[in-house]
């Protein structure tokens, strides 16, 4: 992708120039200096911990060919600076332009919740692959394009990258994009320039208010993708609630586009008939507008449940049969991280699960002891710098709904992990007999400890981190792998006699 500059320029009419225009190219946008070359644009954003205007030197001397400001700032010999108001403003009109609006050649699906989002996205991709479509899907374990697969590093990027990824899959021939939607890039306006088909809301529970302040907040950025659904040239668009959470009627009465639901009662599109959750598999029967769905599945759980209808219901709004739902929904193994089970010939059942939330602890904890015979136990943490009203809630829950409980650390970042455990603790006053509290600071420590004395018939969900491979401290990130922790331990035969 190149563009003259002197047409990047027309898009920024407000704009100061200084340097040499003509015959300019500019081949890439960026907001990180490390990557800028020659031919970049490098946008100098102001963030809470870093200034991207403190880095202009560093971007010119790797070739940058221009350099977009909002603060006055010495020229660079032989680069065009251009000077704008809002350097954010200018970034998010001028991304989707830049990429020639990549997101109006494909369908679009974006899926918005506190919880369930990439168990949703990723099964609709494989609904959608599985009936001849080339899928991108954007998410918080991955980035796909068809089956190549990338890191990703946010569950939405910023608008630069995300125009970018997207371009990448149009250009791959992707026709469909499926895409986790978070709360923050819709405050923040990171989906700038993209027109979705189908939107899809799973859930909205306590998460995210060191941002967003308030619930109110929180739910109506979640609600943008859905009021502005309506917008663009686009036909043929569907939003979908779950009728189950007190969100979703709050949200409904302000869109302008067919609307789907799906919950427990027949007043739904979509709903169960049946459904029987046992330890590695589910049986669900639904009700949808395609007719009966019997579907036997290798995912349990009843937040999974909800899950399997909302991509139902997208699907359905696509167009897909209900012969191939079926189809693709019955071949469905499951998503890394999510009530994932650990057999490494231990005794108890181990489960890792990606729950941070209070809803998310609560509904995985609820599914556990569904499966449990003998004791349930629960290992962990919450993570530094987040929301952490949320901590002595999540506390007060595993007390609750566990009968051995390991508190421990999460991603610390930059606070201090006993500080942590103490706002965690605050929430576990008066243990009913029988119930254990365990402190132990050391995550790894912690694992060990639960699945060493788990015995026969226990399970052991550790929660918190899922899929994750690492675990940020203040002063480093390290590799870490709950499920490795605990195939590393049996491995070694440090199991508890």
């Amino acid at each position: 992708m190149e563009k003259k500059l002197a047409a990047v320029l027309q898009q920024l009419p407000q704009a100061v120039v200084t340097g040499t225009v003509e015959n300019q190219v500019i081949t890439d946008l960026t907001i990180d200096s490390r990557t800028a070359g020659p031919g970049s644009l490098f946008i100098c954003l102001k963030g809470v911990h870093t200034n991207g205007h403190a880095y202009i030197g560093k971007a010119a001397a790797q070739g940058a060919a221009a350099i977009l400001v909002e603060e006055d700032v010495p020229t660079v010999p032989g680069v065009v600076l251009i000077r704008v108001k809002d350097t954010t403003a200018a970034m998010t009109a001028l991304a989707p332009w830049f990429y020639d609006y990549p997101a109006e050649k494909m369908r679009v699906i974006g899926v918005t919740g506190t919880n369930g989002k990439t168990t949703t996205t990723t099964i609709l991709r494989n609904l959608l692959t599985r009936c001849g479509h080339k899928v991108g899907l954007i998410g918080t374990i991955s980035i796909m394009i068809g089956e190549e697969s990338e890191v990703s590093h946010n569950t939405t990027p910023d608008v630069v990258d995300l125009q970018r990824t997207l371009y990448r899959m149009e250009q791959a021939g992707c026709d469909y994009v499926v895409m986790e939607v978070s709360s923050h890039a819709l405050a923040l306006n990171r989906v700038a320039g993209i027109e979705y088909d189908t939107a899809v809301l799973t859930n909205i529970t306590q998460d995210h208010l060191d941002f967003h302040k308030t619930m109110e907040n929180y739910r109506e950025a979640k609600a943008l993708l859905f009021t502005r659904l309506h917008l663009g040239k686009k036909p043929g668009k569907t939003a979908i609630f779950n009728s189950d959470d007190p969100s979703s009627p709050l949200i409904m009465n302000r869109v302008k586009t067919k609307i789907l639901t799906y919950g427990k009662g027949p007043e739904n599109a979509v709903y169960p008939l049946s459904f029987h959750v046992g330890a590695r598999h589910m049986e669900l029967n639904l009700q949808t507008p395609a007719g009966e769905m019997d579907l036997q599945l290798h995912i349990t759980g009843e937040f999974n449940v909800y899950n399997v209808m909302a991509a139902v219901c997208a699907a359905l709004a696509e167009g897909l049969s209900r012969e191939e739902v079926i189809q693709g929904l019955d071949q469905f193994g499951g998503v890394p991280g999510r009530f994932q089970l650990i057999d490494a010939g231990q005794d108890a059942t181990v489960v890792v699960d990606y729950a941070h939330t209070p809803d998310g602890l609560e509904n995985v904890l609820h599914t556990a002891r569904q499966i449990t015979q003998g004791k349930l136990w629960v290992v962990f943490g919450c993570g530094g710098d987040r929301d952490a009203k949320k901590r002595p809630i999540m506390g007060k829950l595993a007390l609750d709904l566990a009968d051995q409980i390991v508190v421990t650390t999460d991603n610390p970042r930059s606070e201090d992990p006993e500080a942590i455990i103490r706002d965690i603790e605050a929430g576990m006053q008066g243990a009913a007999p029988g119930k254990e509290i365990h402190k132990i600071t050391d995550r790894k420590d912690a694992i060990e400890f639960a699945v060493g004395h788990a015995q026969k018939g226990d399970v052991v969900l550790i929660a918190g981190k899922g899929h994750e491979n690492y675990q940020i401290l203040k002063d480093r990130t390290i590799h870490f792998d709950d499920g490795e922790v605990v195939r590393d331990f049996v491995q070694k035969g440090k199991l508890h006699d």
